[in-house]
């Protein structure tokens, strides 16, 4: 176990114990007073005591973390009311990812990964429209079909559609509007970087968990500026998928001495706007069985309303910085923010929490029985490293010399639904085609047969015809005999009549 020591009022240092770190945390304040710097310190302390850290930077002011400081009077001020004795101004090894590939090294997962319930909450489907993606994921499963981009999904959404008639009794209705209304979902997401995201090589957990040949944690940074600007949902969504991935594959840990690694979500408020309440029963039971993977996870937003009470109730760790109230709703979140820490120092919490200068925070802490502290105003430790954004120059030399260089940089697309239902489709074609071709080719023959049959047929009745013309007609030899007979008959007959008559008459 290890003091974390980020803090002090003066009097007394401000410290988070290694082993109560995986009870999550939340550092709230207004924009400007301080919540980065206080991320940034966090993060400094846990890489010291050797844990892992992610955190999703979305001003791109973390990068700093990768350089050393440089010397201030601030700092010195903040040594001495605080009792730091050691401080070095140095960076931390940092690794940076980025979904676009511009800031840092390409992040994928594949949609079987991602799974129908943060899919569906990405792509805003209703009830309808996500049981027909439970239906595509079963269809999947059962097909022994991989689902790894969105060409995947696409393509088996379409076949789903064209044999709904044969799926219905197995998987249910599947509506042709339904499925037309989540492939259009999807040409937005792949306009929003989807297409980039979904694929492979997916990202693995294991490099999000390194440390440096020193023992010091690797600082793992999310660049999100431009995710959240053109699609805060997948930036969502894929803090939700890495949650759900830590749960689902890393052991229990017990009690572990520190983590095995931290998350810092920043703008948390995103992970639950507009978050079906079927999903979010499900975070919550994440957020309360992740701990005990010796995972911790700390939420960084402006006011602690934004996050849901009972998320918010497993938060042990709290750092507040200044709220400002201007209106009667303010003044009741002040309130509900005060009201939530333990208060036996009699601090006047709701009038500090307007008043705290820039680095100043209320924080209360978990002790060695994982109970939360009395509240003290206190302020912030100096950071060892930049704080501000690194350049470009500086960020692409430590990409081109990150360890993971190259590991995820050419995207990979193997055999999955798509190829194997056009595999299918053309293989059908090709039968069709053959059994087309083959009664072609018989229609063909018989029609070659019977026009043969036809055709002897008028054969041997032309030859029967012309047999039965011969047979009636009369040479010219015989018509000139039988002429003559016949003459010579009435001839001689003609004669012997007048004869016989003649000499009898006579």
């Amino acid at each position: 176990m290890q003091r974390l020591i980020f803090g002090g009022d003066g009097t007394t240092q401000v410290a988070q114990l290694s082993n109560m770190a995986n009870r999550h945390g939340l550092i709230a304040g207004a924009t400007g007073t301080g919540k980065t710097v206080t991320l940034q310190v966090l993060a400094e302390a846990f890489s010291r005591a050797g844990v892992p850290v992610f955190a999703a930077d979305v001003k791109g002011d973390l990068s700093g973390v990768s350089a050393a400081g440089k010397p201030h009077k601030e700092i010195d001020r903040r040594r001495a009311l605080i009792g730091i004795e050691e401080h070095t101004l140095r960076g931390y090894p940092t690794v940076f990812w980025d979904i676009f590939a511009e800031q840092g090294h390409p992040v994928r997962t594949t949609i079987s990964e991602m799974g129908p319930n943060i899919l569906g909450a990405l792509l805003d489907l209703n009830e309808t429209q996500t049981g027909i993606l439970y239906a595509c994921f079963a269809i999947a499963d059962d097909e022994g079909m991989l689902l790894l981009d969105l060409k995947d999904l696409r393509s088996l959404l379409a076949w789903m559609s064209e044999n709904a008639a044969e799926l219905r009794q197995e998987y249910g209705n599947i509506s042709a509007a339904s499925v037309g209304a989540i492939q259009r979902r999807l040409l937005v997401l792949e306009e929003q970087g989807g297409d980039r995201f979904f694929g492979e090589p997916a990202i693995q957990l294991r490099d999000l968990m390194q440390k440096d040949f020193s023992g010091n944690g690797v600082i793992s940074l999310l660049d999100s500026e431009r995710l959240l600007r053109e699609s805060p949902k997948l930036y969502a969504a894929f803090l939700l998928w890495l949650l759900s991935e830590l749960f689902e594959e890393l052991p229990e840990a017990g009690d572990a001495d520190r983590p095995k690694i931290v998350l810092f979500f920043d703008e948390a408020h995103l992970l639950f706007k507009d978050m079906p309440k079927a999903l979010l029963d499900k975070v919550e039971q994440v957020f309360r069985l992740i701990r005990s993977k010796a995972v911790g996870v700390y939420l960084v937003t402006q006011n602690p309303t934004d996050v849901p009470d009972n998320v918010l109730g497993q938060l042990g760790f709290k750092v507040q910085h200044a709220l400002r109230a201007f209106t009667p709703k303010d003044q009741r979140q002040l309130k509900g923010v005060a009201a939530g820490f333990r208060n036996d120092q009699g601090v006047d919490v709701l009038g500090t929490l307007t008043t705290l200068g820039v680095g100043e925070a209320l924080v209360s802490v978990l002790d060695e029985e994982g109970a939360p502290t009395s509240v003290v105003a206190a302020t912030i430790a100096p950071p060892e490293s930049r704080i501000g954004p690194i350049d470009a120059e500086e960020r692409a030399e430590r990409i081109s010399n990150s360890p993971l260089a190259g590991r995820y940089d050419d995207a990979v697309d193997r055999e999955s639904a798509y190829e194997m239902l056009h595999n299918r489709a053309e293989l059908a074609a090709n039968k069709a085609a053959a059994e087309e071709r083959a009664q072609a080719e018989a229609e063909a023959r018989e029609k070659a047969a019977r026009e043969k049959a036809a055709a002897e047929e008028r054969a041997r009745k032309a030859a029967e015809k012309e047999k039965s013309r011969k047979s009636n007609r009369q040479s010219a030899g015989e018509a000139f005999f039988k002429s003559a007979v016949r003459s010579l008959g009435r001839s001689l007959g003609t004669r012997l009549a007048r004869g016989i008559l003649g000499s009898l008459l006579k």
